[in-house]
């Protein structure tokens, strides 16, 4: 029987460099989607699907990120003082969040590379299967995508990766999963990962996309790859990587996401995923799409 998944790690480390200058001094985790940061997104998605410790990984510039989700019991008291509910009652739930989360934060410490903020965790993790969800990440969806990959993990026991449906010319993109089995509902055995093939080199029609359940086997991986690193000090520390070499003699599985998946990583993709949850809204859908209609009506 797989051990309960209790534990998730956000890595946030990152500098947002591709939406600079916006994120010159704020983090890339604290931009709006809809009314929320895009980090409460992710988080709220965790608590929602019963994970009870949240490690988020930081780097130094990110102290927006404490301050966001912290208790505030001053603010509250002000805002119900001031007969504004709604808002103390917002600002409240937020800070309940890093307790029904158990949120705890990290510095990150090593080499340049996704892979790092992982190991640098595992390290209070022990032997537990955990959940790796990037920040930048928005999915919408009636179960959540953290929900729906330890479903698979308690149904392999394995390392799952989350994947979606993929066009074949954006295969160069993202890293495509080699498919070896179809076990229904969207779960399937993969062998490893290609990055960003050429369309006619891809592998399969699925994309990997940001969502894992890591093991104790892929963190043994990136301590391995790190420590080829310090004798190097060539490359980075992927972890896409560790899972393609775990792949490659034993059981890795993807599921494919039910749902819509928004990043917000560029400028593009940070518009679109703004533009839909603003659309989505009851309040200013309507609104939005008044003005859009009119835009479309004018010369």
């Amino acid at each position: 029987m797989a051990t309960t998944i209790r534990r998730a790690v956000i890595p946030a480390a990152g500098l947002g460099s591709r939406l600079l200058p916006l994120t010159k001094a704020t983090p890339k985790e604290m931009l709006p989607v809809g009314d929320k940061p895009v980090i409460e997104h992710t988080v709220r998605e965790l608590v929602a699907s019963g994970i009870t410790d949240i490690t988020i990984v930081v780097s130094g510039g990110k102290g927006l990120i404490q301050d966001h989700f912290r208790p505030n019991p001053a603010l509250v008291a002000q805002l119900r003082a001031d007969g504004k509910t709604a808002y103390a009652d917002a600002v409240e739930e937020v800070g309940e969040l890093s307790r029904l989360g158990h949120i705890t934060y990290l510095d990150q410490h090593g080499p340049y590379g996704n892979g790092t903020p992982v190991l640098n965790a595992a390290r209070n993790i022990g032997d537990e299967p955990v959940l790796v969800l990037w920040p930048d990440d928005v999915f919408v969806a009636e179960v959540p995508r953290a929900q729906q990959l330890i479903r698979a993990y308690e149904a392999t026991s394995c390392p799952v990766l989350a994947l979606l449906p993929m066009d074949p010319a954006d295969s160069q993109r993202y890293g495509v999963p080699r498919v070896k089995e179809d076990l229904g509902d969207g779960l399937l055995r993969i062998t490893g990962l290609v990055e960003k093939p050429k369309p006619q080199d891809a592998p399969s029609a699925y994309a990997a996309i940001g969502g894992y359940v890591i093991t104790p086997g892929i963190i043994e991986e990136l301590r391995s790859q790190t420590e080829r690193w310090y004798e190097h000090r060539t490359g980075e520390i992927y972890l896409t990587d560790a899972i393609n070499t775990y792949a490659s003699s034993k059981a890795v599985y993807g599921q494919v996401i039910q749902g819509r998946w928004y990043d917000t990583g560029n400028p593009l993709a940070y518009l679109t995923a703004q533009f839909a949850a603003a659309l989505a809204d009851p309040e200013y859908g309507p609104h939005l799409r008044r003005l859009a209609e009119l835009a479309e009506d004018r010369p």
